[in-house]
């Protein structure tokens, strides 16, 4: 009988759009790389699936281009064997003109150079579902080698269920998903193209779940995916190739570079375990990108079924970790430590645009800057050596999981958002018209007319004899899905040699007419006690009185008297 097989490398899994014709496809590794330029965007069953799959697309082309340049040559000090270096020989300021070089080279060709499919073609094996060396999965031996004995594959013990792999589904056999987007008897059904962008999800977006764990000498808890930690950060382009170029990080702000092992390239599982257990970070992109949640392992019935095996394996410390550049940051307040910032339930309904400092790395009423995204960082080296021209158009977005907490975090709710903005506005110089200050100030301007509606909706909803917090937050969330799009759309309208004052001006106008219409909106739902009112503490309330003092805050907090501002009272 001959062994089944399904290659990553030439066998379809990938989807993705179509430039020309918006058609849905799938395709290979070999293909989307030799083709990426044809390819809109990647189109899998999840925006988070497609970001754990790019991270995997990206380790590939970070070690091929760490290792080698656009033509194929290796770099000065590049081990002749770069699969077992262990240590960089290299001159750090050399290595990095020389990334850029090769950076800049593969962008101004439009495609990717043949040495990434070399590559393929040189680890086909480690890319196959089946054989010895199955992809994001270990044998039979190397599982039962780090598991109790009770845990060992024939005992049938530790399995994961598909319904629960797939996060569309994510369903534990204990707690039915009513409302899954798969009929009961197809929760436990994937084909192979399937299967194989889920395994990479799942290593990137593990819940707590699992009670089997690779035996370790100190007691560990089951860590979730890494990506599921981060509030994460990327670059859209135009195409696949332009995403992928764009956030193909291949200078680390540290200046500190280490050989690129994702991995597949492990030739012992064992070795991999045993460094996981001693919790040690990644120190290179390729293997932090390629990071495993647990150990799996898949046994195959004669009908091509699969039953999974899953074992927790040690996390590591998430602080500092600046190797890590789709992320934006939070201060400890205790330790000083940077550390990835998560999204919760409670920040759902939080655009982007108003986390916007974190993104660029200021915090002006705090006193100390934020860290930038590593990302961020990258393209403005770009921008900065005139790689990447100030006035592109950049499209920073952000996907994740809002998990429902301890002790399952199992995914609850996905999370996209995104903003566009120049080049040279997000990295404007740092001058006394620096962008990105006038930027932050907005926001917070901005956000303080969303206090003030919510304490408008407040006094309505106990004007109403309501409770008024829920009927507040609602109106308040309605407000700022009023005012996410033309946000952005202002964001993006931006230039570099733009008029700073005029253009916040044009945001206040409009900041002000979106504001007075949505209060508008409660008034024209009023009822009679609402215009009779009630006495309250200062007198007489009515929808009316609450009407004209929220006005009166909107244009004190938007400093429109400053501007020679005549109030709308219409």
């Amino acid at each position: 009988m001959e062994k089944p097989t399904f290659n990553l490398t030439t066998d379809p899994w990938i989807k993705v759009t179509e430039c020309h014709t918006n058609a849905p496809r799938t395709v290979s590794l070999i293909e989307l790389f030799e083709h990426a330029q044809d390819y809109r965007q990647l189109a899998g069953d999840m925006r988070t699936q497609d970001l754990a799959v790019m991270r995997v697309l990206l380790a590939i082309l970070t070690t091929v281009y760490s290792r080698y340049d656009g033509n194929g040559q290796p770099y000065r000090g590049i081990d002749k064997d770069p699969v077992h270096q262990r240590k960089l020989d290299v001159d750090p300021e050399a290595y990095e003109d020389a990334l850029l070089k090769t950076w800049e080279q593969v962008f101004k060709m439009g495609h990717f150079s043949a040495n990434v499919v070399q590559y393929l073609h040189q680890f086909a094996d480690r890319f196959d579902l089946f054989g010895a060396h199955p992809f994001y999965q270990v044998t039979t031996e190397d599982y039962d080698a780090v598991v109790a004995e009770n845990k060992r594959v024939a005992l049938g013990k530790g399995t994961v269920a598909i319904k629960q792999l797939n996060r569309r589904v994510s369903e534990s056999n204990n707690t039915p998903a009513i409302f899954a987007s798969r009929a009961d008897m197809e929760k436990n059904q994937l084909t192979l193209a399937e299967l194989a962008r889920w395994l990479i999800t799942y290593q990137n977006f593990a819940g707590t779940t699992d009670k089997t764990k690779v035996e370790t000498a100190d007691k560990f808890s089951s860590s979730m995916g890494w990506l599921y930690k981060l509030n994460s950060v990327y670059a859209d382009g135009q195409t696949v190739f332009e995403t992928l170029m764009l956030n193909l990080v291949l200078i680390n702000e540290k200046h500190k570079y280490a050989p690129q092992h994702p991995v597949w390239e492990c030739d012992d599982m064992q070795a991999y375990v045993d460094r996981r257990e001693m919790q040690r970070r990644p120190d290179n992109v390729a293997d932090l990108y390629t990071n495993w949640a647990r150990l799996l392992h898949i046994e195959w019935d004669e009908q091509q079924q699969p039953t999974i095996f899953s074992a927790a394996l040690p996390g590591f410390e998430s602080d500092n970790v600046f190797i890590e550049p789709m992320t934006i940051w939070r201060r400890d307040k205790k330790t000083e430590d940077d550390i990835p910032a998560t999204r919760s339930s409670f920040t759902m309904s939080r655009a982007m645009w108003r986390n916007f400092g974190s993104y660029v790395g200021i915090t002006p009423t705090a006193g100390d800057d934020l860290r930038q995204p590593g990302l961020v960082w990258w393209l403005n080296l770009l921008k900065s050596r005139k790689i990447l021209a100030a006035s592109r158009r950049l499209s920073l977005a952000s996907v994740t999981f809002v998990g429902g907490g301890a002790p399952a975090n199992l995914p609850m709710i996905e999370y996209h958002d995104d903003i566009q903005i120049m080049a040279g506005v997000i990295f404007d110089a740092h001058t006394d018209d620096y962008w990105p200050v006038y930027i932050d100030k907005v926001i917070t301007m901005t956000q303080k007319i969303g206090t003030d509606f919510y304490s408008f909706a407040m006094s309505v909803g106990t004007l109403r004899r309501m409770d008024p917090k829920p009927f507040a937050a609602k109106l308040s969330d309605q407000f700022y899905g009023r005012l996410n799009e033309p946000f952005k759309d202002w964001l993006v309208s931006l230039t570099a040699t733009a008029d700073r004052d005029q253009s916040v001006l044009d945001w206040k106008l409009t900041a002000r007419q979106i504001a007075l219409a949505a209060a508008k909106d409660v008034m024209n739902h009023s009822s009679p006690r609402d215009i009779s009112g009630v006495v309250g503490e200062y007198g007489l309330e009515n929808i009316f009185t609450l009407m004209s003092m929220f006005q009166g805050k909107v244009k004190r907090d938007l400093k429109l008297q400053e501007e020679g501002i005549k109030q709308d009272e219409s």
